[in-house]
């Protein structure tokens, strides 16, 4: 299997519900260095996975979609518990969806899968993975 990873980041403020979260269900902020690794098995026609600089680009603006905002006001996000994990997923998602439309080039129509991984600091991530 064959990877490429581009990295980016977010600073985003949420809060939480539920006692599992302590201290966190009040707002704040945070910021993750978010990792999205794109994946096939076979290289395409021109010996890539995917077009690095397309797949940053896209990418960058979806984390600037998500950057700056408190998720708790964001209609998308409302009554949701935004942890690591869940934004990892909706990053993914929407990456997935811009392979499907022709966001990452003809030659992104080879990816097997994504893997977005949100890093929270040197001790703590989370990651999604799915198929496409």
């Amino acid at each position: 299997m064959f990877s490429v990873t581009v990295r980016d980041h977010i600073m985003i403020a949420h809060s939480f519900s539920g006692e599992v979260f302590g201290p966190a269900q009040k707002l704040h902020g945070a910021t993750f260095v978010v990792d999205a690794t794109f994946k096939r098995p076979e290289l395409d026609a021109d010996n890539i996975v995917v077009d690095i600089g397309l797949a940053s680009q896209e990418l960058h603006a979806i984390c600037g979609a998500l950057s700056y905002r408190n998720l708790d006001e964001e209609p998308d996000f409302r009554g949701v518990n935004t942890s690591t994990e869940f934004l990892a997923k909706v990053i993914a998602d929407r990456l997935a969806d811009k392979a499907a439309g022709g966001g990452l080039g003809a030659g992104a129509s080879g990816l097997t899968g994504i893997a977005v991984t949100l890093h929270e600091s040197h001790i703590a991530w989370a990651s999604y993975e799915r198929d496409l």
